[in-house]
């Protein structure tokens, strides 16, 4: 399946795709979150047959209906959008030092100027989490920050700094 994907500076980042029944499908991701998701007439490719929009908080919803890798997706999206914000993915390996230890014991933003937007805990997402959220072993931290502050998050994780 072929997926075109469009920037659209200051809106966000329309994505394009045919289904198998033959629908042309157009997905726009706001830079807040919200989307809109529509169809094309086969006649006229810019006009759209149908239209409906979903809030940021929709869009997280069906993101983890579908998968939450998507999350994830859509801070790499950002990420090329944004010059010089990186987005990255960090396990959490049994053991490191901030296994069952809150978030906020990590300092992420304070010590590398990085954000934890969301874990990924198996089939579930915790979408911007409280410094309170008590980490486990083998969750994922979707993580957005410079790519110096990243190298450094990714150290300290593992107890190396």
């Amino acid at each position: 399946m072929d997926l075109v994907e469009t920037l659209l500076p200051g809106v966000g980042i329309r994505y394009e795709l045919a289904t198998a029944q033959g629908v042309r499908l157009g997905i726009v991701v706001r830079r807040e979150g919200s989307v809109e998701i529509n169809t094309y007439d086969e006649s006229d490719p810019d006009s759209a047959q149908s239209v409906f929009h979903l809030t940021a908080e929709e869009a997280n919803t069906l993101a983890d209906v579908l998968g939450a890798p998507r999350l994830a997706e859509r801070f790499a999206d950002l990420s090329r959008e944004v010059p010089g914000l990186r987005s990255g993915r960090f396990s959490l390996r049994p053991g490191t030092p901030y296994v069952d230890r809150p978030l906020g014991d990590t300092q992420a933003r304070t010590r590398t100027g990085c954000s934890i937007v969301a874990i990924v805990r198996g089939a579930d997402v915790v979408t911007s989490p409280a410094p309170a959220e008590v980490l486990r072993a083998d969750d994922v931290l979707v993580v957005i920050g410079s790519e110096e502050g990243l190298a450094r998050l990714g150290a300290r994780l593992a107890g190396e700094a």
